[in-house]
């Protein structure tokens, strides 16, 4: 890295980038052999952008994420959260990340599987309580409840609640409603849209469904696989706010034809 890069990494900027990816690479070592996971990731996205992430399996979608979160480390390039490293981003509790599976402590309520992140890591809650964050999500009057008592999008919910706990200025979400049915997963992405609308949260979404991509983002990263490197960055013009009834519409049949054209040659 050279001295401008880590004087930017340290100082940060209010203008700057939510996140900037310059030729980023990441690999990991087998039994046998090195792995590349990513290859030359270059992009960057705006603050409160919408970013839909699609591409075929082992292309390195959740590697990605992981790399934003400072979970994983980069081979080569320049990771930056609002101008800064992730290390430094994480400490701020600017991040925040739903996971497929949304790991709700069984003996902990719906509330209190919320305040987790406040007494297992410290910092400061949002401008949201738990309490409040809930009803967001469509569950005030289910605080008390066990994870047991809750359905699979509901505790996708509770966890979405507690990734915005302490007020992060981006959301990772990993494929979080690959495993609900179709009635719920369409339920959840409505809702998601109006939570983002409403709290001004960057969104990173990974999904293998060319509708929810379409649907959710503003634009959509379309990744080649073995390694995963950038194929496209499709812009999605469709209006705003969107509803569910948008995807029996022409353009969003054409623009989801676009999407699986692309991905075919992935």
């Amino acid at each position: 890295m050279d001295a401008a890069a880590a004087e930017l990494g340290t100082v940060g900027t209010q203008d700057a980038p939510a996140v900037e990816l310059r030729g980023l690479s990441v690999s990991f070592m087998s039994e046998r052999r090195e792995v590349v996971a990513l290859e030359d990731i270059t992009f960057s996205l705006e603050p409160g952008s919408f970013l839909t992430l699609l591409g075929p399996s082992g292309c390195g979608k959740s590697t990605l994420l992981r790399v934003i979160a400072d979970i994983v480390q980069p081979r080569t390039g320049t990771v930056r959260v609002f101008g800064r490293p992730p290390i430094e981003a994480r400490k701020r509790r600017e991040i925040g990340f739903v996971f497929q599976d949304a790991t709700l402590l069984p003996w902990r309520s719906a509330i209190d599987n919320v305040r987790l992140p406040l007494q297992v890591g410290g910092g400061a809650q949002g401008a949201r309580s738990a309490g409040d964050l809930l009803a967001l999500v469509g569950l005030a009057g289910w605080e008390n409840a066990l994870p047991h008592e809750l359905s699979g999008g509901m505790r996708q919910r509770v966890a979405i609640a507690r990734a915005l706990l302490c007020g992060p200025k981006i959301l990772l979400m990993d494929e979080p409603f690959g495993a609900l049915d179709e009635i719920t997963r369409d339920r959840l992405n409505a809702e998601l849209l109006t939570i983002w609308r409403e709290t001004g949260t960057t969104i990173l979404f990974v999904t293998h469904s060319i509708h929810e991509a379409a649907f959710l983002g503003q634009q959509v990263l379309m990744l080649a696989a073995r390694p995963g490197r950038v194929r496209e960055m499709i812009r999605i013009d469709l209006p705003e706010p969107r509803a569910l009834a948008i995807r029996d519409t022409a353009p969003f049949g054409v623009l989801s034809a676009r999407l699986r054209a692309v991905l075919e040659t992935c």
